[in-house]
């Protein structure tokens, strides 16, 4: 495996008129024991209450923190991500969301994942309602608890499971056992390096409302030769509960995965290049 530990790395979390949650995301990157990352903060058209929440982290966080912020028109997950990925110039790239609460070595997680041809795709544990709202009310610093928490969490229907919580080896054989698998690969916790991210154009904004944005963007990456390696037992996150985004578009974007799937191309249609020219001017 090759792989470069001092490595710069950025972490590119969308969010979007949620700022509760995206407090408890950034206290868990506060406190991380790898220090070496920046946060861009991929806001999908948020009100001003997350602007200010974002500069009050980055007047206090050790690490880098950037507000990268587009017009409210609709969920465009998939453009807020390229406007972050084109303002960084960071090894490799962790991209997830802003209701996905983080473990204090997460970030360090991935830096031993890291691996050149490979993008490395953790997994989540789900958090119910209930316990969510009790998490951001009372600020519990979750990123924090360790698995013996966590399991009384579990056995309190607080959490869906506790499994992903086990360690195994970064080097564990099952990680490279399934080298072209896409399927339930989430951009809510992803990890690629910005070269490959670049070689398929990031991700295709032709997706637009919630769905299946992250899956092309898998897609594109195994036909241009990037092969899957799994991050499970080793770096989840913590995924607060939400309502359920309209998805009023997704047969739209199914046929568009569908044709992805069908062809052999590996770049973005409508992508990351829109905007490398006036990042590199900023």
């Amino acid at each position: 495996m090759t792989t470069a530990p001092l490595m710069r790395i950025a972490i590119i979390l969308t969010t979007y008129n949620r700022p509760d949650a995206l407090r408890a995301v950034l206290e868990g990157y506060a406190a991380q024991t790898d220090r070496g990352f920046d946060v861009m903060v991929a806001d999908d058209g948020s009100e001003e209450s997350t602007g200010r929440l974002v500069r009050d982290f980055a007047s206090r966080m050790s690490m880098p923190v950037e507000h990268v912020w587009q017009e409210d028109r609709g969920f465009r997950a998939a453009a807020v991500r390229n406007r972050a990925a084109a303002r960084t110039h960071a090894d490799y790239l962790i991209f997830t969301d802003g209701d996905c609460v983080p473990p204090r070595r997460f970030v360090a997680a991935h830096r031993q994942l890291a691996e050149r041809g490979r993008f490395v795709a953790g997994n989540r544990i789900l958090l119910p309602q209930a316990f969510t709202r009790r998490v951001l009310a009372e600020q519990l610093p979750i990123h924090e608890w360790g698995t013996l928490r966590w399991l009384g969490a579990w056995l309190r229907r607080d959490a869906n499971r506790v499994l992903p919580l086990l360690r195994f080896s970064p080097e564990a054989i099952f990680r490279r056992s399934r080298p072209r698998l896409w399927r339930g690969v989430k951009t809510c916790n992803l990890g690629l390096w910005r070269e490959d991210l670049l070689r398929v154009n990031g991700l295709d904004e032709r997706y637009e409302g919630w769905g299946l944005e992250d899956s092309d963007l898998v897609i594109r990456l195994l036909h241009a030769g990037v092969l899957h390696k799994s991050g499970r037992f080793f770096a989840p996150v913590f995924h607060l509960w939400h309502v359920e985004h309209d998805r009023s578009r997704l047969p739209r974007n199914e046929a568009q995965l569908a044709a992805a799937l069908a062809g052999r191309g590996f770049r973005a249609e409508m992508g990351l290049d829109r905007y490398i020219d006036s990042a590199a001017s900023a």
